[in-house]
């Protein structure tokens, strides 16, 4: 469609044409003048022509810029129109995948809440069919209580309250007294362990087997020398070295006696020097126990070295490994500590290789964790806050400081008590199995083996049972049965029966654990 000035260029020239033309008509009576006016007519329709094409074209020109901008228009509209459905469609897209999402977790979930109700219905059901049973059973049972005791309700009611209030009562005075049994048990065996601790550490007068060294003399003349000029060289030995000399009848032996195994040795060293020697006088005496003592710190040395060598550990405080040596000259129970304390080095550092923890911390720890005992009664507290004290004075980390401290669960100042990390848990149970292990509690082996025999002999008296196999030092009873005496039910009685004959005739410490293993064999032959 042409644009409205285009329109009325168009009308002007065409009205503009007629009119002269029809000039040109009336006029052309006129000879002289029609070549001039058809010429002049003619370059007006050549002008009018001229501007008509030249209007037509600006028009045709602005009406496709216009229609090229109208398109453009167009376009950008329909794009955007385009780009947002899209973005709905994704929208609805997504809508429905969270709606079928949801319909399944729905459909899902009822098929549960189905599942659920079927489960809760059987178990209802049969919750009633238990119900109605135990009531007509409860109804036969009291029936036929009234028949034979010739009873009513209200009586054989009061008659079996009274007998299950005395069960009760025997029940529970039998469950007192297993408990105190068994406090008195532990505390027993936690008090001895106390005194000996504390005994280890303190020289006292108390003489044992493991407190006095007999030392062989050549003769029994060296017994007057000993004692000296009214009794000055006993008493310098004795004030030298801090222990007891007993001289007694015994031929051609004398006595030393003192707890504090490191004293006794350099008495023994001194005074085998003195009768080798033969000069024994105050000052040949005292010259000679510091020469003992230097020996005995060397061995001290020695020792401590050998152990930190044998695990494998560097960078131990020298006096660690001095103190470590001191226990060398220490026993408990059965077991010399030093020894102790390297096996539970080892037995940490294994079970921290099992674990993927550090075998060196471990092994550190399980050295160190009674080096509380190498040192006297000067210093207060219990072994392993003492150990821990020493650990932390001569530079050892945190960690072995806390094994030290916890591997009895002592009450430390400075510490948790309680084992709190795998290193501590990793001392405690090697402490325990080294400690635990045949023979390592002054155990002798024949009394070791009589025990587990007559726990095996307790459990053979039973019927049905075939053969009986004594774990875990006397821990675990394992009774194997005759399947064809003994079913599943007569088992759970036969290990209860056997429990309560181990609690009645044996004597032991913790408990013991009774397992009875009935094996069922099935064969066929193939043909």
């Amino acid at each position: 469609m042409l644009p409205l000035y285009i329109a009325l260029g168009i009308v002007l020239g065409a009205t503009l044409g007629i009119f002269i033309g029809r000039l040109l008509g009336k006029g052309a009576a006129s000879s002289g003048g029609t070549e001039l006016a058809e010429a002049e007519a003619a370059k007006i329709r050549t002008a009018a022509a001229a501007e008509i094409a030249a209007l037509r074209q600006a028009a045709e020109v602005d009406g496709k810029e216009t229609a090229l901008r109208l398109k453009n228009e167009a376009e950008e509209e329909l794009r955007a129109r385009r780009t947002e459905l899209g973005k709905r469609d994704e929208a609805m897209v997504q809508r429905e995948r969270e709606l079928e999402r949801g319909r399944r977790d729905l459909e899902r979930r009822g098929g549960d809440l189905e599942k659920k109700e079927r489960s809760v219905e059987g178990k209802l059901k049969q919750a009633e069919s238990a119900v109605e049973k135990a009531e007509a059973a409860q109804e036969e049972a009291k029936q036929r209580l009234e028949e034979i005791a010739g009873m009513s309700a209200d009586q054989a009611r009061q008659r079996l309250e009274e007998e299950v209030r005395e069960q009760a009562m025997a029940d529970a005075a039998l469950e007192i007294k297993k408990i105190q049994d068994q406090a008195e048990k532990e505390a027993a065996g936690r008090a001895k362990t106390i005194v000996a601790t504390a005994i280890q550490r303190y020289a006292s007068e108390f003489v044992h087997e493991r407190t006095v060294a007999v030392i062989p003399l050549p003769s029994d003349d060296l017994k007057g020398r000993l004692i000296g000029r009214e009794g000055r060289n006993i008493r310098a030995l004795e004030a030298a070295t801090g222990i007891d000399l007993i001289i007694d009848d015994t031929s051609e032996a004398i006595t030393i006696s003192c707890f504090n195994p490191v004293r006794r040795e350099i008495a023994r060293l001194a005074i085998s020097a003195l009768v080798a020697d033969g000069r024994i006088h105050p000052t040949r005496i005292e010259e000679l126990v510091r020469k003992a003592e230097k020996d005995v710190d060397k061995v001290c040395k020695e020792a401590g070295e050998r152990a930190v060598f044998d695990l494998g550990l560097h960078r131990v405080h020298p006096d660690l490994v001095k103190l470590l040596g001191r226990l060398k000259f220490r026993q408990s129970y059965a077991q010399n500590v030093l020894l102790h304390s390297v096996e539970v080095g080892y037995l940490a550092g294994l079970m921290a290789a099992e674990l993927g923890s550090n075998v060196k911390l471990a092994r550190r720890a399980g050295l160190l964790h009674d080096i509380g005992k190498a040192v006297d009664h000067e210093q207060e507290g219990p072994h392993g806050e003492v150990g821990a004290a020493l650990a932390r004075k001569f530079g050892e980390s945190p960690k072995v400081c806390q094994a030290i401290a916890a591997h009895h669960g002592d009450q430390v100042d400075h510490v948790d008590p309680r084992p709190s990390s795998v290193l501590d848990h990793l001392v405690a149970a090697a402490n325990a199995l080294s400690a635990a292990r045949p023979g390592a509690r002054r155990e002798q082996l024949a009394s070791y083996v009589k025990r587990l025999e007559d726990l095996e002999a307790m459990c053979k008296r039973h019927s049905g049972v075939e053969r009986v196999f004594a774990l875990q030092a006397g821990r675990e009873v394992r009774v194997m049965v005759l399947n064809d005496q003994i079913d599943d039910a007569k088992a759970l009685l036969l290990s209860k029966e056997i429990a309560h004959t181990i609690e009645n005739e044996a004597s032991y410490a913790g408990q013991v654990r009774v397992v009875v293993v009935r094996e069922t064999r099935a064969s066929d032959y193939a043909r």
